[in-house]
């Protein structure tokens, strides 16, 4: 699944090669660099002399193999094609989109101005969801091949046995960690089976509202999709979950609004909601090892202080056991 020729870190990925490897597509840089928000991967905002500015993406070396990306890249140019907002990689004269430059891969993509959207409009929810039900509409269309499943194995216990074979639960509570994970695997594999054979879709993956642009005006106004880079298959559910916040009673309501955009242009089946508080736990185990992973990357230290301190392991397990009750309550359901 991975190409072992590629580097084992970002150590070597010095501005000078950023430059050369944006230069390298026959584009002049004037020297302008800015480093984006961005921790999985590397991402740089380029000045090009006499042009618009590029945004480079460097890839995580041996996270995904070449076919993984290249399927990512696909999925999202097929979303364009379908005049769906969202940002595709450029594709180099000879027509591919992901490209080599010593070793590592990188993508070039327009950039993309606006804001976070305001949830707190149910104009905004709407339109965020008769969006999102148009991408799953086509990413019901076909399958992916080279990414995986968002599943309880997958999201969940292969995590969980990395951080338990791995030193970075303080022993004094590892034990309680190993018990309350095991309950919340058990509530989250009860929930799959409430929900039952549910449709697999290609999905964003990361569907949080850092991933949504949101212009105001102009014929381009309205919500953009950025950063496919989790994409997978999944339920649904996935891409509206993280676009709820508030109490029990705000994401009813923010729920509703969503649904209202998104049956326009996609069924959605009930039986859906009762994963939301799974996958609400999934992503709290996934995200633990997600960090413990990749904390050899000095940006991460730096940028997650508070992680691996006696702090972080206790409120993760007090969260675990909050998602055990709230995974046996009654599924939220819109109005």
């Amino acid at each position: 699944m991975t190409d072992i020729t590629y580097p084992v870190s970002f150590a070597g990925l010095t501005p000078e090669l950023v430059l050369d490897a944006v230069e390298s597509n026959g584009l002049r840089s004037d020297g302008r660099m800015i480093a984006l928000n961005s921790y999985e991967n590397r991402v740089y905002q380029i000045g090009i002399e006499d042009d618009v500015p590029v945004i480079a993406k460097f890839y995580r070396p041996l996270r995904w193999s070449d076919a993984a990306i290249q399927e990512e890249h696909g999925f999202v140019q097929e979303l364009s094609a379908h005049e769906i907002p969202v940002v595709a990689a450029l594709p180099a004269p000879e027509g591919h989109t992901l490209r080599h430059y010593q070793g590592f891969r990188y993508s070039l993509f327009a950039r993309q101005s606006g804001r976070a959207p305001e949830t707190g409009n149910s104009a905004t929810l709407e339109w965020l969801g008769r969006f999102i039900g148009r991408i799953h509409a086509v990413g019901a269309c076909a399958s992916f091949h080279e990414r995986p499943t968002l599943n309880p194995e997958n999201f969940g216990q292969i995590p969980r046995a990395w951080l338990l074979e791995h030193d970075f639960i303080p022993p004094d509570l590892l034990a309680a960690y190993q018990s309350v994970s095991q309950q919340a695997l058990d509530g989250v594999r009860r929930s799959f089976a409430r929900a039952g054979d549910l449709q697999q879709l290609r999905l964003h993956g990361d569907c949080h509202l850092g991933n949504v642009l949101w212009l105001e005006s102009g014929s381009q106004a309205g919500p953009h999709f950025v950063d496919f880079d989790d994409s997978r298959m999944g339920p649904g559910i996935q891409d509206l979950w993280m676009l709820l916040s508030g109490d029990r009673s705000e994401m009813q309501g923010q729920l509703g609004d969503i649904l209202a955009g998104y049956e326009d242009f996609f069924e959605f089946e009930p039986r859906q909601l009762y994963l939301i508080e799974a996958l609400r736990t999934l992503r709290l185990i996934h995200y633990s090892a997600w960090l413990a992973q990749r904390w050899d990357d000095p940006a991460f230290p730096a940028a997650f202080p508070w992680f691996n301190t006696q702090r972080y392991w206790q409120d993760r397990i007090l969260e675990l056991r909050e998602q055990v009750a709230l995974m046996d309550e009654p599924p939220l359901w819109p109005v």
